[in-house]
């Protein structure tokens, strides 16, 4: 399983973060509508009791737009993946639908309130990932979005580089038809223990319905 780190610029701007790791064998598909449906209940859900403003207030988007204050970056520019997903919603647009395994942390995400990355992990460069901050001219291709500039961004990283942020993941460690392999990593950057491992234990459920899995294992780091 591949270690995680959380470096000391973490610590020094969210001294409570807390994360999970979590290593599952998956069989992506390109849809499945059983998860739509629980998706687009979901929303109904949200667009009934939240709104675009409201959502801010969800413990772990708050907390990531904190982190991103304290880095240099704007949230409101740059937003966390969980925000930007339930503000989809809540417009009323359709989540983009990208395979099984993506949509299936969409939901995990919405569901939850935190910025996951999900990555193909045989992808990875070496087996360990440091959880630091992005640096001005740092190389970074985000997924379906170009080079971005990750300056003051929270980042994962492997040996060659960075691999995720809480608002983009790489293109060169993205999730696949063909993956096999999974980790997952749940950003709790509002320090709340009980909150990330319920939802790693929310995603195991939805790779056991949905991705032919046994769920895997996850653990916590900090």
């Amino acid at each position: 399983m591949i270690k995680v780190i959380v470096s000391k610029e973490i610590e020094t701007v969210c001294p409570n973060f807390v994360g999970a790791c979590l290593d599952a064998e998956v069989k992506n598909s390109p849809y499945c509508q059983p998860l739509w449906d629980e998706i687009n209940a979901l929303g109904e859900h949200y667009r009934e009791t939240l709104t675009t403003e409201s959502l801010k207030d969800i413990s772990g988007i708050a907390a990531t737009r904190k982190v991103y204050r304290a880095c240099g970056k704007d949230p409101s520019r740059y937003r966390p993946a969980s925000e930007a997903l339930i503000r989809r919603m809540l417009k009323g647009k359709e989540l983009y639908q990208i395979d099984t395994l993506v949509d299936l942390i969409n939901l995990a995400s919405i569901a939850y309130g935190y910025s996951i990355g999900g990555f193909d992990a045989d992808r990875f460069e070496g087996d360990t990932l440091t959880l630091g901050v992005g640096r001005e001219g740092e190389p970074y291709e985000g997924i379906g979005r170009g080079m971005i500039n990750i300056a003051g961004l929270p980042v994962y990283r492997d040996s060659k580089g960075g691999v995720g942020t809480p608002t983009s993941d790489n293109e060169r460690t993205k999730i696949q038809a063909a993956t096999t392999h999974l980790v997952v990593l749940i950003n709790g950057y509002d320090g709340d223990e009980q909150h990330v491992r319920e939802n790693a234990e929310y995603i195991q459920q939805l790779l056991r319905k949905y991705a032919a899995s046994d769920g895997g294992a996850y653990f916590i780091y900090r």
